[in-house]
């Protein structure tokens, strides 16, 4: 496995005991990466060789075809290029069909046909997903077909920055993509809104996974570990799994799951235009009353997301509010999403959503004066301002396990207060 790690260094000054100690945990955690961390087994070999090692008694060197499927393309159109009669496709496709039906390739997939110098087809290859693959092999006739992983090389990589505008632009400048972004923010959304709590010089440092191909990244693994400074306020996430269940979740340093019962924002990209108020100027009827939600300004059809889970109560044209949900949830909550363009398939009373689904889209019906949402939170029958609420943590650390987490979060801790004062300016 290889560990990724930028320091910036100030100009050279005389190590102080304290800066020694804090160097020798800093290379406790380089070790711990690069010993510990779980990581696949690396792709060293091409994929000529590999196939050469599937088929030792072969010294035949194979032409890799690349092919990606169009619309309305079948199986057949593009194998009957290689010189594979009909009767062959139909005997590939009835050998391989408990394994996977060839019939149902999609357009934009990629196929991948392996030839002899004679122009025989000695095996295929098909991309399901960006995990797995279908590989078909030729033997005289008979296909064999099996599901394989792609062999992806897992790297672990620390990175640290500061937010001067928004968390999207600050991992761009350490040359990462937006979905990490994405995934930080979900990881974290519990507890701090990334288009309402964040605030120039907030802090993070995330320890994450890289997936590469053939030395080529394509895409990223699990966030490891994680920490944000939002506001003065320091935040923690750790990833663990159960060693009986296998089944994971994130926690904080004292065990309690970053997951509560609700997400402090329906919407993943929007600002607030308006908050919570019990005297408001409304825009519209120029005149002082209360304003029981908070407005997110955001182009039409933005997803808007349930909070929680729960059930419908109410889905229709409610006078002023335009189009809104209703959605009632555990310990007497209720939230109310106003002013939509419509709704998803299957969302009516009586349905069933789950924290994180996606309900409607942002629209500007009723009193509107532009799309937007306007989201609202009850609890008893009684409006409570979003931003203020603080939903309890929910399903917190196996008591059993939690000197087995505590001892696999000091490594991880240990990474994440590495010397960063070689770093002008970030950490007092």
């Amino acid at each position: 496995m290889k560990v990724i790690i930028r320091i910036e260094k100030k100009r050279r000054k005389k190590l102080k005991k304290s800066h020694l100690i804090l160097i020798l945990s800093f290379s406790l955690c380089i070790f711990f990466l690069l010993c510990f961390l779980p990581k696949e087994k690396p792709l060293t070999e091409n994929k000529e060789d590999f196939l050469q090692k599937e088929n030792p008694s072969s010294t035949l060197r194979l032409k890799e075809n690349k092919e990606v499927i169009k619309k309305g393309e079948t199986i057949s159109d593009i194998l009957s290029l290689y010189s594979l009669s009909p009767d062959e496709i139909h005997k590939m496709r009835e050998d391989v069909i408990p394994v996977y039906d060839i019939a149902n390739i999609k357009a934009g997939n990629k196929l991948r046909i392996y030839v002899d110098k004679e122009g025989k087809v000695n095996s295929v290859e098909y991309d399901i997903d960006k995990e797995n693959y279908l590989y078909i092999k030729n033997k005289n006739g008979s296909f064999d077909g099996e599901i394989r992983k792609f062999p992806f090389e897992t790297r672990a990589k620390l990175i640290w920055g500061v937010i001067e505008d928004n968390l999207v632009s600050a991992l761009a400048k350490e040359d990462e993509k937006d979905i990490l972004a994405i995934s930080l923010a979900d990881l974290f959304g519990w507890d701090i809104d990334f288009y309402a709590d964040i605030r120039k010089g907030d802090f993070f440092k995330i320890i994450f996974e890289k997936k590469y191909l053939r030395k080529k990244f394509v895409g990223y693994g699990n966030i490891l570990a994680a920490e944000f400074k939002n506001q003065g306020k320091t935040f923690h996430a750790f990833r663990y799994t159960y060693p009986d269940t296998k089944e994971w979740d994130y926690f904080d340093l004292k065990g309690n799951s970053l997951r509560k019962q609700f997400l402090k924002s329906p919407i993943k990209s929007a600002r607030i235009t308006s908050a919570f108020s019990f005297h408001r100027l409304h825009p519209i009827r120029k005149i002082y009353r209360p304003h029981y939600g908070i407005d997110y300004a955001a182009p039409i059809g933005t997803p808007v997301h349930a909070t929680a889970d729960g059930t419908i109560t109410f889905t229709g044209s409610n006078g002023a509010a335009g189009r809104m949900i209703k959605i009632r949830h555990k310990n007497a909550y209720e939230t109310l999403y106003l002013h939509l363009k419509g709704y998803t398939k299957g969302i009516r009373k009586g349905s069933r959503v789950e924290e994180g689904q996606v309900i409607a889209y942002v629209g500007s019906s009723g009193e509107s004066t532009g799309p937007h949402l306007d989201y609202r939170i009850k609890h008893h029958g009684k409006y409570i301002n979003p931003l203020r609420f603080q939903p309890k943590p929910v399903k917190p650390l196996r008591k059993e396990f939690f000197d087995d987490f505590k001892k696999k979060t000091e490594y991880y801790c240990l990474c994440l207060n590495a010397p960063l004062y070689y770093l002008p300016g970030l950490i007092n």
